[in-house]
């Protein structure tokens, strides 16, 4: 069944308002974010593109203790608010560090096979399946062969308290998914082509009974 998910013109209000607040998330994201950090092998990358920046949380952790100082990174959100903060947060690497506004094409500002990891971490769980499909389709062209893609997630429950947590999460989304962000649990995997990526690492986290999927996957193209 697909589901109904939010207009790019909502998605970008609702984190527009959402703004700073977006960082109490870290109870259930940064688990999922340091297993991600603990396999992705950032210290081998020389070009980090981030699909959904957000305030740039991510993109300071990295450039501050796992890129290589010679690398750079590009950024794009597509909230005005979240791009806003993202820069301001950033500003310190100079010229190391950009992050740019998207119209929420997926589309990535890239030439083809130019940058080393694509990372985007809880915005799959935003975008309809086609454009989970275009993503992938987008991180294939832009991404350097054994290059990396490194996602999170939210994703469906594996223990009883976390599907309770993610039965319920589904319910207000399919009712109101404003209320949720516009996220709710998927299962990335099953939109891999086996074919055209390696699967390096998969792991299901369950924080506070909130569930992520962290995937890490090498090009195979």
């Amino acid at each position: 069944m697909l589901e109904k998910v939010l207009e790019y013109s909502a998605a970008r209000a609702y984190y527009d308002r959402f703004g700073e607040m977006q960082d109490r998330q870290g109870f259930y994201e940064d688990p999922a974010l340091n297993e991600l950090i603990a396999h992705a092998s950032f210290h081998d990358a020389q070009s980090v593109f981030e699909f959904g920046c957000g305030t740039g949380k991510f993109a300071d952790w990295i450039l501050k203790n796992h890129l290589p100082s010679s690398a750079r990174y590009l950024g794009c959100d597509i909230s005005p608010v979240m791009v806003g903060l993202a820069k301001k947060r950033l500003e310190a690497y100079g010229e190391r560090a950009k992050v740019i506004l998207s119209d929420g094409t997926v589309r990535f500002p890239l030439p083809d096979h130019s940058v080393d990891h694509i990372v985007s971490s809880y915005v799959l769980d935003i975008l309809s399946e086609e454009d989970i499909q275009r993503f992938l389709s987008e991180s294939r062209r832009v991404v350097s062969f054994r290059g990396k893609i490194c996602l999170a997630s939210l994703t469906r429950g594996v223990t009883i308290p976390s599907r309770i947590v993610s039965s319920l999460w589904m319910i207000i989304f399919r009712m109101h998914p404003s209320i949720v962000g516009g996220c709710r649990p998927i299962h990335i995997e099953s939109y891999i082509d086996k074919k055209q990526w390696q699967l390096e690492h998969q792991r299901v986290l369950t924080p506070f009974g909130v569930s992520s999927e962290v995937l890490i996957l090498i090009s195979m193209c």
